[in-house]
């Protein structure tokens, strides 16, 4: 497979806090790769530097084969790396379709000149931009929403719009933080089967953070685990399941 994502030996220290230590972890092109760990495990942080929210203390990051070390989250984004966010951070004042319209605007081509003026490319783009931002909402179900205020959704359908936008600036590589928090069985269940089928309709590769083992076990070929910042394995999930120091650090007992 061919490799999209390398991190190398990376650890981020606060102060004297290591928060992350030594974590390296490959991600390959059209894979589903999840991350566990306790609370404090260092997980968000990981996603963190990925995402350019924080530089790494030390160690690589290549992502499509450029080191992107450094730079600012619009760069990585704008190179094809998308994220949500364990705490839910939508543009609540503005509408379900303009929170996915404002993340197709990163590739627009008119000038600052057109959209001020309104001529040349503006239209005709902003028509296109809408109409794919529609047939976005219409995959997640928000489509009858799309008019509604995005604070004033239920919780379960702000979480789908939040992929939905982070889908919208066309990422190689989707970083999801805990989707499936304050879901119910069946919100979950859909959301298993949805996660899939981005993957393999956006052709994408997906790296999740999650502590519902169910949908971790269900959806991910390879499994990476953190505790107080340190890589303590990483293998499929059978491998995972089973492993001791696994099971004694964060799983409590064999999951089933």
């Amino acid at each position: 497979m061919e490799e999209l994502l390398k991190v190398n030996d990376v650890s981020m220290v606060f102060g004297g806090l290591r928060a992350v230590s030594n974590f390296s972890m490959e991600i390959n092109k059209g894979e589903l790769i999840g991350l566990i760990g306790p609370n404090g495990a260092g997980k968000t942080t990981a996603f963190n530097m990925l995402t350019g929210v924080y530089n790494p203390t030390e160690g690589e990051i290549t992502f499509d084969g450029q080191r992107i070390n450094g730079k600012k989250p619009y760069q990585v984004t704008a190179l094809g790396i998308a994220r949500t966010f364990q705490n839910i951070r939508l543009f609540s004042e503005l509408s379900v379709l303009e929170n996915v319209k404002v993340a197709y605007n990163m590739h627009v081509k008119y000038s600052v000149l057109e959209a001020v003026a309104r001529f040349g490319r503006y239209y005709e783009e902003e028509a296109e931009i809408e109409a794919k931002a529609i047939d976005l909402l219409k995959i997640f179900k928000l489509d009858k929403y799309k008019d509604e205020v995005a604070k004033n959704l239920p919780y379960g359908e702000q979480r789908r719009l939040e992929i939905a936008r982070a889908l919208a600036t066309q990422p190689k590589l989707l970083l999801l933080d805990e989707p499936a928090a304050g879901m119910n069985p069946q919100e979950t269940h859909e959301l298993m089967e949805l996660i899939r089928w981005l993957r393999n309709e956006f052709k994408l590769s997906i790296l999740l953070i999650e502590h519902d083992m169910g949908l971790v076990m269900g959806v991910c070929e390879r499994i990476y685990v953190l505790e107080y910042g340190f890589c303590i394995a990483n293998g499929v999930p059978e491998e995972i399941k089973r492993n001791k120091r696994v099971i004694e650090a964060y799983l409590g007992e064999e999951v089933s």
